[in-house]
């Protein structure tokens, strides 16, 4: 974690922290003591709603719209949110998404392009804005980019989505490699089935699903991934960067299809 000057807080800017995993997030990192930057797309109510629960925290959260699909503006988000917190950002969380579920034969440039740009290259963006704000501020920082186990492994019907986060993952890597000598730490975290809105499982209790082919048995809870980002952002990871990190219950384990997409327990039997 960086080392703020003498008085000022900590701050967090997290992408897409209206729902799910980004919210568990927000609430995580301000209880672990940051303020907390919140940006949405369609939901300004959830982010509201992100914001209420950081601030029942005891922290400062401020809220902005950011639309991905219009680069490079929609970025600046991140320097306003900072500026918003006082001037500083020490954490970056590029967890904004989406995807297709459409065969590969069947895509449209348009829609590729609308996956490459929230899920690539406006992580891309985002990361520039922080890491510059980092490195003049001094003390380092940390960004953590939130892909998917479709970074490890291929997914039917979903071209555009699984390029963009391996494409994410290694770009990861590089950030490590180069943002290094800053002091900051880049990682990702990549979550397997987590009960969210984006998977149509807003509020569900993830103890009552069963996932067969998934060796843990069921989906994961937006904090459980939370939790993971939260050790990345903080100072007992001080020595850990160009990780991927995968929040899964053991699905990359048996490829992401097969996890998802089994009916039964006996693949558990030799």
């Amino acid at each position: 974690m960086s080392a703020p000057t003498a008085g000022a807080p900590r701050v967090a800017v997290i992408t897409g922290a209206d729902s799910g995993i980004g919210r568990a997030t927000a609430v995580r990192l301000a209880e672990a003591g940051l303020d907390v930057g919140i940006t949405w797309h369609t939901d300004e109510k959830g982010a509201e709603r992100t914001a209420e629960e950081v601030r029942g925290k005891g922290r400062r959260a401020a809220v902005t719209r950011m639309d991905l699909t219009r680069l490079p503006a929609a970025a600046e988000a991140v320097e306003e949110l900072a500026d918003a917190l006082g001037g500083r950002i020490d954490v970056l969380v590029n967890n904004a998404g989406t995807g297709t579920s459409t065969p590969f034969l069947d895509l449209g440039l348009d829609d590729v392009r609308r996956v490459l740009d929230v899920d690539l290259v406006g992580p891309f963006l985002c990361g520039q804005k922080a890491a510059r704000r980092m490195i003049g501020q001094g003390g380092g920082g940390r960004i953590v980019n939130v892909t998917s186990v479709h970074e490890h492994q291929p997914r039917v019907g979903a071209a555009p989505y699984c390029a963009a986060k391996g494409g994410l993952g290694l770009l990861t890597q590089v950030m490590a490699l180069e943002l290094a000598e800053h002091g900051i730490t880049v990682n990702a975290v990549a979550p397997g089935e987590i009960a969210t809105p984006m998977t149509g499982q807003e509020d569900t209790d993830v103890r009552t699903e069963h996932r067969p082919g998934v060796p843990l048995g069921r989906p994961g809870d937006a904090r459980e991934v939370a939790a993971v980002i939260a050790f990345l952002a903080g100072p007992d990871a001080s020595y850990v960067t160009g990780a991927s990190w995968s929040v899964d219950g053991g699905m990359l384990r048996m490829g992401p299809m097969a996890g998802s997409h089994l009916t039964g327990d006996d693949w558990r039997r030799p």
